[in-house]
């Protein structure tokens, strides 16, 4: 299976799919695909990295990634048994050629222009879970329409956007693989000491030409990504290990100077570490 693109697995002429994944993790190498997916977690948390943005998605998430958009998930394993993900996938063709048209339907429009960079529904949820879980039971006709009521739920509802930046140019087969390897790499190492050297080491590449390479198709350096990685991290610890003190998650989140994490922290999340997890 090549890692980009990656193929969705669909029979011969059927312009959407739903697709259920069940399993201890979910896919877990750095991907693209030219349909548009749009997806519930019903059980399962972990990291998705989509584009140049590291995100926390958990139970009850719902995403809508967009065509090519480059992502990957990161299931975390020690909190739970089994993630769980039901997802739509269509492409844009499946309204341009009648239903986009539509006076009736422009709105939609809208839904697309955010699927670019992607994005998460962050309110109405209960709404778009109830569709979802009605899924399996409906009919193809059905399907669609629960289709046409989630994108109109999107519409109008809360949003927070997956990534900043989005790469135009599809990533050619060697591109892929070399991204895969260095996501791959940060994701299962991201709380040691992670030195240019060392990850361009992972990537082939000498230390300048991996920066500017890094650089170019995030729009950030890798130090920033890896920064941001581990205060997700940290994030996540303090939302859900509530007995660890700042000093505790700043370590077991691959920082080794208080300092720099409150730092860090303060220029990722526009907050400092205590006020973040009182307000949470």
């Amino acid at each position: 299976m090549k890692v980009l693109p990656f193929k969705i697995p669909k029979p011969e002429n059927s312009s959407l799919i739903l697709q259920e994944d069940v399993g201890e993790v979910f896919y877990d190498k750095l991907h693209q695909h030219e349909e548009i997916q749009v997806s519930l977690i019903v059980e399962g948390e972990g990291t998705l990295v989509v584009g140049d943005t590291v995100n926390y998605y958990e139970k009850g998430t719902i995403l809508v990634i967009g065509s090519n958009l480059p992502h990957v998930f990161k299931s975390d394993i020690k909190t739970v048994t089994v993630s769980h993900m039901l997802s739509f996938f269509f492409t844009r063709e499946l309204f341009e050629e009648g239903m986009l048209k539509l006076d009736v339907l422009p709105e939609l429009a809208v839904f697309f222009k955010r699927a670019l960079h992607g994005f998460q529904i962050t309110s109405s949820k209960k709404e778009v879970v109830a569709l979802f879980l009605g899924l399996k039971k409906a009919s193809k006709l059905n399907r669609f329409i629960m289709l046409l009521q989630v994108l109109e739920i999107a519409v109008k509802a809360d949003y927070k956007s997956l990534s900043s930046f989005v790469y135009e140019k599809e990533y050619s087969d060697n591109e892929g693989k070399r991204m895969r390897d260095v996501f791959e790499y940060t994701m299962l190492h991201f709380r040691e000491d992670i030195s240019l050297k060392t990850i361009s080491e992972v990537a082939n590449m000498t230390k300048n030409a991996f920066c500017k390479y890094f650089k170019k198709r995030t729009n950030k350096t890798y130090v920033q990504f890896l920064n941001e990685l581990r205060i997700e991290h940290a994030c996540k610890l303090m939302l859900a290990r509530k007995e660890l003190t700042i000093v505790e998650i700043a370590e077991v989140s691959g920082f080794h100077n208080i300092s720099n994490f409150n730092r860090q922290f303060k220029t990722v999340k526009k907050s400092s570490p205590s006020r973040y997890k009182k307000e949470n």
